[in-house]
């Protein structure tokens, strides 16, 4: 559930927090076989009625880490999720008032364990399809762009997709997950032959349930191949 902020939170929150530096965060999430992004809608200020990144500042006794997992816990009520730091947006006229750099986050949460809900300083919350995203405030289509590149890189070092996927998941589900962030079509069997030989994989005893189709076998990582290959890195090409 979402925090509840008080007025007296806000002001505090305000006369605590440094005033040219700020947290923006791209969050992913993977549904019905598409990525998508969370925008939240700015309920006050400047740009109030209009939609942008989730983000907020920082506090001057808090590490930007601390920031960014409190401002999306303040305005999405989400938690204890997958939360890298991308680089510092420092454009002299990204923000139209003065001087502001921003800490670029992207998160990767798992869609059907979070009930999204605005709160704090936001509006209204919402995913977007990553091919459908709006004109949005200041440089946040830019930090959104990189967010992607960056992501695409990642994921084929590390098994950092499975952030995204349930706990239990189809072959197909997987695929669709790693065409959709690398932009690319992928062959089935092809990619069934090499991501089983990675031995990355656990297949349950299990199939869908239902479903329309044919029920597919269902699969999980192994936390311990996981946690290997996310230390040491590997070569996720297909």
């Amino acid at each position: 559930m979402v925090k509840n902020v008080s007025d007296d939170s806000a002001l505090k929150s305000e006369q605590t927090a440094m005033n040219a530096i700020t947290i923006d965060c791209v969050i992913f999430g993977f549904d019905k076989g598409s990525l998508e992004v969370l925008l939240v809608e700015h309920g006050e200020g400047i740009s109030k009625g209009k939609w942008g990144l989730p983000g907020g500042w920082i506090y001057k006794k808090e590490s930007t880490d601390a920031a960014a997992h409190r401002l999306l816990n303040e305005l999405t009520g989400l938690d204890n999720i997958y939360l890298e730091q991308l680089k510092a947006f420092g454009d002299p006229d990204r923000f139209p008032l003065r001087r502001v750099i921003t800490i670029g986050y992207y998160a990767l949460v798992k869609r059907e364990d979070y009930n999204i809900k605005a709160g704090f300083t936001a509006s209204d919350a919402k995913w977007y399809k990553i091919n459908s995203i709006p004109s949005l405030i200041y440089d946040h289509n830019e930090i959104l762009s990189y967010s992607l590149q960056h992501l695409r890189n990642r994921v084929r070092q590390a098994p950092l997709g499975f952030n995204l996927l349930p706990e239990k998941f189809t072959l197909l589900q997987l695929m669709h997950l790693y065409e959709e962030i690398l932009g690319i079509e992928m062959d089935k069997s092809n990619f069934r032959r090499k991501i089983l030989h990675m031995k990355l994989l656990v297949a349950l005893d299990e199939k869908q349930q239902d479903v329309s189709h044919r029920a597919a076998k269902l699969y999980q990582f192994d936390p311990t191949i996981y946690k290997k290959l996310t230390e040491k890195g590997f070569n996720f090409e297909f």
